[in-house]
């Protein structure tokens, strides 16, 4: 991806969704947290918000970002990183030249719809849980909550009978597998913590069920 437009329009995106960025410093091992805090709408540059205590060191760095079903790649590099006058998170960059679109997953992942409130409740150990659902797919889904919501939610934690409530009339019980846990700060809700879960031991008749709710989801993002 090399046209201007294309790259404000998917940071932009990324701004909006308040997605998580990894940095990936050529000088360390340590990965840095941040997100787009905002893209100026008519000229190439964009602000990118460090999560509270990172720091980003000088040189090359390497951003990643999952973009609805694929990850966007780009390199920037500077010298100090210079943050806007007495913020040490906000840091003003320009676009990069290219961002690379790589690694499209393996099922299509639908945002749930703005407003409808779509759910995932479940008991682990004895203690209950209920988050909020983003994201699905005929692989999986994807929920978020406060850190304090998701403690014992480790990557490779298996969820068994999870409620999930599909929409306005629609639930399914399911189970589930942690694949992906990370924490991001979002500017309307604050730290979340992302986790991202693998539909296990789905029978067929599950599977049309799943297939007829995306397709339900996405006929109606396009109306």
């Amino acid at each position: 991806m090399t046209d201007e437009h294309d790259i404000g329009d998917s940071l932009t995106l990324l701004a909006d969704n308040g997605d998580p960025v990894s940095i990936y410093p050529a000088s360390t091992t340590n990965v840095v947290m941040a997100r787009i805090r905002s893209v100026d709408p008519e000229n190439p540059y964009f602000v990118l918000e460090l999560n509270e205590g990172e720091f980003l060191p000088p040189g090359e760095a390497t951003f990643v970002a999952w973009l609805r079903s694929s990850k966007i790649q780009f390199k920037l590099a500077s010298d100090e990183w210079a943050c806007q006058p007495g913020v040490p998170t906000l840091i003003p960059l320009e676009f990069p030249d290219k961002c690379l679109v790589l690694n499209r997953r393996a099922s299509t992942r639908l945002e749930t719809p703005l407003g409808i409130y779509y759910m995932a409740s479940f008991v682990l150990n004895g203690k209950p849980y209920e988050l909020q659902l983003y994201d699905f797919s005929s692989g999986g889904v994807g929920m978020r909550a406060p850190p304090r919501d998701c403690v014992g939610l480790h990557v490779g934690r298996k969820l068994q009978r999870v409620r999930l409530e599909l929409g306005p009339d629609s639930v399914m019980i399911a189970d589930l597998e942690v694949r992906l846990s990370r924490t991001f700060r979002s500017f309307l809700l604050g730290e979340q913590v992302q986790i991202g879960c693998q539909f296990t031991n789905l029978s067929p008749a599950m599977r049309d069920e799943l297939t007829r709710l995306l397709d339900k989801l996405n006929s109606g993002k396009h109306r």
